[in-house]
């Protein structure tokens, strides 16, 4: 495992692809700079996500260890999401939320940043939240679904039994919107959200 991807999965808990997947796209560079496909969806089928994006999102956080999450819409409204940071880095984490999965309440995360230009696609079953790593960043995300606040749902970011290392330095409180700070704990969230018979896998 990089350093800049961690999980809480146990070594050799899964065998098989993880549902939330780390996309490296390949730069093509020379003299004047680089160009990037970052979504071709003819490629992206051939790893098995398939779903269509209908809403792009971008937000900026302006202090360092902001932090957004963990957040979901509930079915029949879910969101599918393919995350990148398109200015300065961020730590992006995907907890599993899915009633029944053996890997209910664990987690994966990744950096993302401008310069690495990582994304990862978080699907539905799944919530999602970031922190950024320095001042003024910027996240620019897909999803297959647009708003819908009615369906719009949320598990607190230091849940004790999730246990997420969001990267924090130590003493280090985030900076937080109000809603964020008083989301439920998993023990209190009833999932509609049924397992698809895929575990939960750290990061390929």
């Amino acid at each position: 495992m990089l350093e800049a991807e961690r999980a809480s999965i146990p070594p050799g808990m899964t065998s098989q692809p993880s549902p939330v997947q780390l996309i490296r796209p390949t730069r093509h560079g020379d003299s004047r700079g680089w160009f990037v496909e970052v979504y071709n969806r003819e490629a992206f089928a051939k790893i098995g996500i398939t779903c269509t994006f209908v809403q792009d999102n971008h937000s900026l956080s302006v202090p360092a260890y902001t932090l957004r999450g963990l957040h979901f819409q509930t079915p029949s409204r879910g969101q599918d999401k393919l995350v990148r940071c398109i200015r300065g880095r961020i730590f992006d984490v995907a907890v599993d939320i899915r009633k029944g999965s053996p890997t209910f309440g664990h987690w994966v995360g990744a950096e993302l940043s401008a310069e690495n230009g990582h994304q990862l696609f978080i699907p539905i079953g799944f919530a999602h939240g970031f922190v950024t790593l320095e001042d003024t960043c910027e996240v620019s995300y897909k999803c297959s679904d647009t708003y819908a606040p009615a369906n719009d749902g949320g598990i607190r970011w230091d849940d004790p039994a999730i246990g997420i290392d969001w990267q924090l330095p130590a003493g280090t409180t985030p900076e937080l919107s109000a809603k964020d700070a008083v989301q439920p704990l998993l023990a209190d969230f009833d999932s509609p959200f049924p397992y698809d018979g895929r575990p939960l896998a750290p990061l390929a």
